[in-house]
């Protein structure tokens, strides 16, 4: 089956873009990898012997990168409905997060442990209609913040990825009801043309929900 105009130029900029040839030649899974690491190199959330989640992990960039900054101690848990290959030092669920038999299962794998961060990078299927693609999208960052509230420890921190546009100042209201301190950050391997921007919320203070 031919490709769409559009397809081929998503595949023609995919295939031409800086990062998509350095994350090859550096042996990562995905460009996704430099926006984490940029992130990290300002804010520092992620340090040696730390549990960290990541929401919508597959195909493994974050994933990649947090088990390399927790080191030997620390560990990360991975959630995609997608598939994705091992990586050492990261265990991985697949199926939603959102759902409560895979919450509980989690939680019973790591022993009710409470965890220092949650990254996610998580996007919905976008249809290129804006007024259905917001509203998916702030959908599943609310969902990934309820997540949050469940899980993570006092003083930890909470990575999203997020799109401008309607409901964004009340999410980021939201969130700066639970943390202490709120960055934007539009890290440089986001594409220009993207409305992705990413919040660093660290200090979590809000009381447990568990």
């Amino acid at each position: 089956m031919p490709r769409s105009k559009s397809s081929q130029r998503w595949l023609q900029r995919h295939q031409n873009d800086l990062y998509v040839k350095r994350a090859k030649q550096e042996g990562l899974r995905s460009r996704s990898a430099y926006k984490l690491l940029e992130m990290q190199k300002k804010d520092k959330f992620i340090k040696p012997g730390m549990v960290v989640v990541d929401l919508g992990a597959a195909p493994g960039g974050w994933s990649e990168v947090a088990s390399r900054l927790v080191g030997v101690r620390g560990r990360v848990y991975a959630f995609d409905i997608l598939p994705m290959a091992p990586l050492s030092n990261v265990d991985f669920f697949q199926g939603d997060f959102c759902e409560e038999i895979i919450f509980h299962q989690f939680l019973a794998y790591i022993q009710h442990i409470l965890v220092d961060v949650i990254i996610s990078d998580i996007s919905p299927n976008f249809s290129g209609v804006r007024s259905i693609d917001q509203p998916r999208a702030m959908h599943l960052a609310d969902l990934a913040a309820e997540f949050a509230q469940r899980i993570l420890k006092p003083q930890g921190s909470f990575v999203i990825k997020i799109f401008q546009g309607d409901g964004f100042e009340t999410y980021l209201g939201r969130l700066r009801r639970l943390f202490t301190s709120i960055s934007i950050r539009k890290p440089i391997a986001s594409r220009d043309s993207s409305a992705e921007v990413y919040l660093v919320a660290m200090g979590y203070h809000a009381k447990m929900e568990i």
